[in-house]
């Protein structure tokens, strides 16, 4: 079955282009136009990824964005910024909300349709790992349910944020350094910055709560998932 991909434009033109070369890829396209009709379509079709401008009418992408993000439904579909917004905070805050990937305009077509595929093959698979159930202090994370929780609380997770806590949790006590995260998370995509791996951690640690403590930041390196008998030390 191909997959579906909702892709939200104010512009036309723009709407047309991205939506033509992704179906010459094989995949569902669907449009909107502004983010009320953006949610509304993610909720009724539920896509398997989001293409979305930040510019639009009414609600911007930012808050499409937060509100896929806090819906249940919606909280795991893989989300792609395309926006002629160059500036380094307008991407940290889209990172920051949960976006996958950013991508600015002007744009190639063939690279957009690589970011989406490696998007997508991040939500089929996280990563190799042989099937079981792996613990750390409170987080438990089931590897053939793709699921998450801290303290028997399912944690909901994007494709990135599973993807790089089972990196950690495959390797405990182990730094991983933001450049060995970005080759396996983000398949080294040239135009992702170490920053995005810094505002992921961030993320992923607020939906841990409790347990955020067990991402250990290693000051000039990268992260690691600590040994939870070490305490809460930073």
């Amino acid at each position: 079955m191909s997959r579906r991909v909702l892709v939200v434009d104010d512009e036309p033109d723009i709407t047309a282009l991205v939506a033509y070369h992704l179906a010459k890829e094989g995949y569902q396209v669907s449009t909107a136009s502004n983010g009320v009709e953006a949610l509304a379509a993610a909720k009724r079709e539920r896509p398997d990824l989001v293409v979305l401008d930040l510019m639009l009418p009414g609600a911007s992408g930012y808050d499409v964005l937060a509100d896929l993000r806090a819906g249940r439904e919606t909280a795991q579909v893989g989300v792609i910024l395309l926006t002629a917004r160059r500036e380094e905070e307008d991407r940290i805050r889209g990172l920051s909300l949960g976006a996958d990937d950013y991508l600015t305009k002007p744009f190639s077509p063939k690279e957009l349709t690589l970011r989406v595929q490696a998007v997508l093959r991040r939500m089929d698979s996280p990563s190799q790992p042989t099937p079981g159930t792996l613990t750390a202090g409170s987080i438990t994370l089931d590897q053939v349910a793709h699921r998450v929780a801290v303290e028997d609380e399912e944690v909901i997770l994007t494709a990135t944020e599973y993807r790089l806590l089972l990196i950690l949790m495959e390797r405990p006590g182990r730094v991983q350094t933001r450049g060995h995260l970005l080759e396996v998370v983000w398949d080294a995509n040239p135009e992702i910055q170490t920053r995005t791996v810094d505002m992921h951690v961030q993320r992923l640690r607020q939906k841990l709560g409790g347990a955020a403590h067990l991402i250990e930041t290693v000051r000039g390196f990268g992260y690691r998932l600590r040994d939870p008998a070490e305490g809460a030390r930073r």
